[in-house]
């Protein structure tokens, strides 16, 4: 994936030694927990974090000659050698062409299935499409097009002769059928007949992006897992009637404070993630370092989850320094209890045992890489998503989008008819897409000083969860004896200032002059918005909607809390 960046990978940065990468560990595995951490360990609420290492396989890489099949094959022997090594066990996922090679069948076959599990990457090559009687329409044995190696570019019926296929010669080669597999999307109408037909109890998606490879997958549950609506395998259900009965995992482990913003403006992201081949995120050892520090110490309020690995179209010479640091890291973490490593299918039937429909979850940063103050909040529930971002000691919500089980996908009936894919839910605020370079989209925290209309100024939020269900921001306010107190539960978000100033405040909505909005209705209880067809509602229970002449609207507060329902998806 990601191959536009392949480029980037021949000026790898070195300039993490391997007595660094060693100091790095050190200094990861030392780092102490949070209070909130051992409070939990002592009252028997621990919440897990959770590592899935998924690496996945293909048998060849059309686009880079020097890229041969044998080189693909020996990236996966040197991952299988690393995680031996730090006795990691994990996920092998693959591609219907490296099922059939006998090398990949050898060395898999060696693996304990004790601590390994090998399962489906759901692309589609040439050799499973001629076997299932179809048509090969690709450019090359593997064609990376959404209409060409994607199950979104078959009808139903051959999706389900491509997935028995499958199956079919899997259960030849291993003896048994895979319980997980992934891609970086699959449509309902398959993921639906794999958990039926075959029983899978886990699947994995791309993480957010915004036209990266042509793929765009945009407003979803931003990390953790959820379970798809039937008719919309992107969307978040909300009931379990009406859902896929298997945990979608998002993978990747994207930047939660950097990887939304990336490149804004251009329509297409750059990746920020925990990806071992990239030299300034899951290939630099601070960056590492930080993430994993967020992830064990930060507000989850169920688990956390991330995954680990990576593609072998990278190959190893790419990726050697980044996946030996991580797994090094992993094992540490592992070894002091802080982390379980787990395969995509323990996760998965976990997931299913503790959660008939989806959660909310959460994923928090209170301190950020050294040089940046940013801290922000991705909240993600079965009716929304919502992002809080502070910057230089100022708060908005960069991004709230809501789900709805009833809003198809064009994918899961008709069959891709263009080169790219995307894969939307409904927006509220959206600020990456909304914002132009210059001109930040956002809906921000304002109050009046001396008169004068100014952005929100605090200090250093608290983030707590330890009621069920409800995420808690405190966040106190400068030169004022105030504090905001955010309350998140899975259909409302609650706004309250608490203290003993008087204090006039209000949010107020501001895009890019040219940005398409969906807004057709703005009154004091609500906004209607609409978007592909789809019509929902965001109601004021407490406070109220205006217009802004300069923006878009403004919600105000009464008596100083504001509540806004966001449970559009709520039959």
């Amino acid at each position: 994936m990601h191959y536009q960046l392949h480029i980037q990978l021949k000026n790898l940065n070195n300039r993490s030694s391997s007595v660094l990468i060693i100091l790095g560990i050190g200094l990861l595995c030392s780092f102490n927990v949070t209070v909130r951490h051992i409070r939990n360990i002592k009252s028997g609420k621990l919440h897990p974090k959770i590592v899935n290492i998924v690496n996945f396989i293909r048998l060849l890489e059309p686009r880079d000659s020097a890229v041969t099949e044998e080189v693909l094959y020996e990236t996966v022997v040197k991952q299988v050698a690393t995680m031996k090594k730090y006795k990691l066990g994990g996920t092998f996922l693959l591609q219907y062409d490296a099922l059939l090679d006998p090398r990949y069948q050898k060395l898999l076959k060696s693996l304990s299935r004790d601590s390994f599990e090998i399962g489906a990457w759901w692309e589609i090559p040439q050799p499973l499409v001629e076997k299932a009687g179809l048509k090969w329409r690709g450019r090359y044995p593997w064609d990376w097009r959404a209409n060409i190696g994607f199950s979104t570019g078959y009808t139903p019926a051959e999706r389900e002769k491509l997935v028995d296929v499958y199956m079919s010669d899997f259960k030849k080669i291993f003896g048994y059928y895979p319980k997980s597999v992934g891609s970086w999307f699959i449509d309902a109408h398959t993921l639906n007949y794999l958990y039926k037909k075959y029983k899978i109890v886990a699947s994995c998606n791309c993480k957010d992006q915004y036209g990266t490879d042509g793929y765009t997958l945009w407003g979803g549950y931003w990390n953790q897992a959820y379970y798809s609506s039937k008719i919309n395998s992107y969307m978040p259900a909300q009931h379990e009637r009406n859902q896929v009965a298997v945990p979608v995992f998002r993978m990747l482990g994207s930047d939660p404070v950097r990887q939304y913003d990336n490149e804004l403006g251009t329509g297409r992201q750059g990746v920020i993630t925990l990806e071992p081949v990239y030299p300034d995120a899951g290939g630099d050892s601070a960056w590492v370092n930080w993430y994993f520090k967020e992830f064990i110490n930060g507000s989850d309020m169920e688990y956390a989850y991330v995954q680990a690995g990576q593609e072998n179209s990278f190959t190893w010479k790419a990726m050697a320094k980044g996946f030996q640091m991580q797994m090094a890291l992993i094992a540490c973490l592992r070894d002091e209890k802080k982390l379980k490593v787990e395969t995509l299918a323990q996760s998965g039937q976990w997931f299913k045992e503790h959660y008939k429909v989806t959660p909310a979850t959460s994923v928090t940063v209170t301190k950020d890489l050294k040089g940046s103050d940013n801290k922000t909040v991705w909240f993600d529930s079965r009716f929304y998503r919502a992002n809080l971002l502070w910057e230089k000691g100022t708060l908005r919500f960069r991004d709230i989008h809501l789900f709805n089980e009833n809003f198809p996908s064009v994918y899961t009936n008709e069959k891709a008819t263009s080169n790219e894919c995307s894969f939307f839910t409904l927006p509220f605020v959206d600020g990456y897409a909304w914002s132009a370079p210059g001109k930040i989209a956002g809906l921000r925290f304002k109050n009046i000083v001396d008169g004068k209309e100014v952005l929100m100024k605090g200090g250093n939020p608290a983030i707590t969860d330890s009621i069920a269900g409800k995420l808690r921001i405190s966040w106190p306010l400068e030169s004022l004896k105030d504090t905001l107190v955010i309350d998140i539960d899975e259909q409302q978000i609650k706004m309250k200032l608490e203290g003993v100033e008087s204090v006039t405040w209000f949010l107020d909505l501001t895009t890019d002059d040219n940005a398409k909005l969906p807004f057709k209705k703005i009154i004091s209880t609500r906004v209607d918005c609409e978007f592909e067809g789809m019509k929902y509602p965001v109601k004021a229970v407490k406070g109220a909607f205006s217009k802004l002449n300069s923006g878009v609207f403004r919600i105000t507060p009464h008596n100083n809390t504001l509540i806004l329902n966001l449970a559009a998806g709520k039959l």
